[in-house]
């Protein structure tokens, strides 16, 4: 136990500190923006955290990208907007007062607070995410350990949001009201997610989680067809061969730009011969070798050797005259 609390609490145990109260904000912003945006204006403006964590990603850690993977990343974003827009028009959230109260329709101030927090969210989202990839891979605490970090330090700002604003419905209905089977199972599966992304940040990096995660949309959406009922709609074909597309040139593209491509018969240097050239220089070598010239007139020796040699050459003399 005091190694564990060592290991966890110790340390640079600090550092997660910075990315878990990031994605606690994060989380808080994508609900608030959720219920101040219709589901299409969030859908494709929480795309952005695409570029974004690129973004973080060349000023944090100097990562190189060329021109045209800023285009495969654009291309991406562009996809997996049209994925996720609906199949049928929506109407507009109602909007919420400081008091809770439901209004009629949706002011533009209202629609402007949920585009600011949904931009803050991708801002926080690129940020968290390449900042915990650099303590990953800067450090020799495991995958394992960061995540008990990560998770014990947004612990502290998610309950105080907690006692802030639902303090009331806690202390009536209890901290676990509403909760429900499907509740528990998308929890375990939330928490799987963060697992595997966490592996996939300390082996690769949150570019290509974003790709992962872009195709995974993908998936989800066909899968919707057989299980709700989700109908194909062009902009869902569109996106999906972009988002394919994006896919195939930002792993075609190599990070180094301007470097150019080494042509096939360029694999050796050595000029070609021909068998005949080189049957003539086996014939010379065999005649070269009927000369009988002693290896030791090919080896260039200091004056200390000579004395050394010289009896063995005489020796050696010696036995080919016998």
């Amino acid at each position: 136990m005091r190694q564990l609390y060592k290991d966890i609490i110790g340390g640079d145990s600090w550092k997660m500190l910075i990315p878990a109260g990031l994605y606690t904000i994060q989380n808080n912003l994508q609900y608030v923006a959720v219920s101040l945006l219709d589901a299409a204006t969030f859908q494709v403006t929480y795309q952005l955290k695409i570029l974004t964590t690129a973004l973080c990603s060349v000023v944090l850690l100097g990562t190189t990208l060329g021109v045209m993977r800023w285009v495969s990343l654009l291309i991406l974003t562009l996809g997996i907007a049209l994925v996720q827009l609906p199949s049928a028009p929506v109407s507009p959230p109602p909007s919420i007062d400081a008091e809770g109260s439901v209004g009629e329709g949706e002011g533009s101030s209202t629609k402007l607070m949920g585009l600011v927090a949904v931009m803050t969210a991708c801002v926080l989202s690129g940020l968290a995410g390449v900042y915990f990839e650099k303590v990953l891979k800067g450090s020799r605490k495991s995958v394992w350990t960061r995540n008990v970090q990560l998770s014990l330090f947004s612990l502290p700002p998610a309950l105080f949001g907690v006692l802030v604003i639902d303090i009331k419905g806690v202390s009536t209905s209890g901290f676990f009201y509403g909760y429900t089977a499907w509740t528990v199972a998308a929890i375990a599966l939330q928490a799987l997610g963060g697992l595997l992304v966490a592996v996939v940040v300390k082996y690769a990096d949150n570019i290509l989680k974003g790709f992962a995660t872009s195709i995974s949309i993908v998936i989800s959406c066909l899968v919707s067809v057989w299980l709700i009922g989700f109908r194909i709609t062009k902009p869902f074909v569109l996106g999906t061969a972009l988002v394919i597309f994006a896919t195939f040139m930002y792993g075609k593209y190599s990070t180094t730009t301007g470097a150019k491509p080494v042509p096939a018969n360029a694999s050796s240097t050595l000029p070609t011969r021909s068998t005949d050239e080189y049957a003539a220089d086996s014939d010379a070598d065999t005649a070269n070798n009927s000369e009988g010239i002693p290896l030791n007139d090919l080896v260039i020796k200091d004056g200390s050797d000579e004395d050394e040699s010289e009896g063995v050459t005489s020796a050696r003399t010696a036995n080919k005259q016998d």
